[in-house]
């Protein structure tokens, strides 16, 4: 058993690094509506630009648990969210449509591996502890995609290009995320990675052959991982929605400033901060399912507010909402993962997020195509009916 200043250590550490690695990627976000001016792109083509980030996305968290579990969660975390960092330096110099899907497709790759590496530090540190945590390090998460957004949305009103506050940017967070990602838990002290063979191997026994009870546990695992997933789809959906497309509604639908138009996906990460650091005692106090159910009747309440309201104030009001809602989805379906029996917790972590990764994956590029032929407003609408699946699949994160 670890001291108590060591997992101290470890979850700031943790935090930290969930800070850092959302705060890269805000600060890409929030200039998403200056890089759609500078590059003449249409809806449809910058759908397709942003797909290049959650496929890179999938593709690392299919590959994290095995990385994870050669080399601990501790190396793989660190030179991922490093390496993110860095390559925010890729779309800021992008000249075209496919140099920023190129750059966005690099920078997804290097977040994903930091996202399932950090998930599995988190459940490792949660375990120890014997109490939740893992709203809180979200909290982080959210944190860092507040002050990515408010740092683009300062940017953007002081009309500093987006080269020069990208570049910036990357100097500043990839060396921040160096020194604030030492504490985390190495290989020795984490036994909740992937280790060689574990990952998609059934338990047997002594003849070789798969025993029944561990058979059943496993199927069981297996169902309520796929469960989650779904529940993780649904809610990456509509926070893709709201960072990518928000700003872009904002800017165009509403006729709103470029620093107003970065409100958006600000409203949301402060929402989403709040519910998350409060979001451990709420859920033990109240218990996972039903204050999962309820943040989905307020996702959707707020999505309707955003659309509805020809005012710019109202709308961003009503994204926070939605942030609001869908807060404690992410860190209550990933601790739910790692705590699934019958199945290691980085192995379910890194599913659980490859399928809801989809949902950033499948999201923009379908919002995209659906306002090219119809309106923003009709794409964003698709958010706020996914949410009412999370509340009829709730019941899986029931430990």
């Amino acid at each position: 058993m670890l001291s108590a200043e060591r997992l101290k250590a470890a979850r700031l550490s943790a935090l930290l690094v969930f800070f850092l690695f959302s705060a890269s990627f805000a600060n890409f976000l929030a200039r998403i509506p200056q890089f759609k001016e500078d590059l003449d792109l249409d809806e449809s083509q910058l759908g397709i630009a942003l797909l290049g980030s959650p496929v890179g996305a999938v593709v690392a968290v299919q590959l994290a648990g095995t990385a994870a579990g050669r080399w601990g969660s501790r190396a793989v975390a660190r030179v991922a969210v490093v390496g993110g960092c860095v390559a925010l330096l890729l779309p800021a110099f992008a000249w075209n449509l496919a140099s920023l899907a190129v750059g966005l497709l690099f920078l997804g790759l290097l977040m994903g591996f930091t996202d399932v590496a950090v998930n599995a530090q988190g459940v490792a540190i949660e375990q120890q502890l014997g109490r939740p945590i893992m709203n809180s390090l979200h909290g982080g998460y959210s944190l860092g995609g507040l002050f990515g957004a408010l740092v683009g949305a300062g940017a953007a009103a002081l009309d500093i290009s987006t080269r020069a506050h990208l570049v910036g940017a990357a100097v500043v967070l990839s060396v921040a995320a160096w020194a604030c990602s030492r504490a985390l838990l190495g290989a020795e002290d984490d036994p909740h990675v992937v280790r060689p063979g574990d990952d998609d191997e059934p338990p047997v026994d002594d003849a070789g052959t798969v025993a029944r009870s561990g058979f059943a546990r496993l199927l069981s695992g297996y169902r309520a991982v796929a469960l989650l997933a779904l529940i993780g789809l649904c809610s990456f959906v509509g926070e893709g929605a709201v960072s990518d497309w928000s700003g872009v509604y904002l800017r165009e639908t509403l006729d709103s400033s470029a620093g107003v138009a970065a409100l958006g996906f600000a409203g949301m990460s402060i929402a989403m901060a709040a519910g998350r650091f409060a979001g451990d005692r709420i859920v033990e106090r109240f218990g996972p399912v039903l204050v999962l159910r309820l943040g989905a009747v307020i996702a959707a309440t707020g999505m309707t507010l955003a659309l509805v309201s020809p005012w710019p104030a109202l709308s961003v009001l009503g994204f926070t909402l939605f942030g609001v809602g869908v807060a404690p989805v992410a860190p209550v379906t990933f601790s739910a993962a790692g705590n699934t029996p019958g199945v290691p917790a980085a192995w379910a972590i890194s599913r659980v997020t490859g399928i809801a990764y989809l949902g950033l994956l499948a999201g923009p590029p379908v919002i995209g195509f659906i306002a090219h032929h119809t309106s923003l407003t009709t794409a964003l609408a698709i958010p706020a009916a996914l949410v009412a699946i999370i509340a009829l699949t709730a019941g899986a994160v029931r430990r």
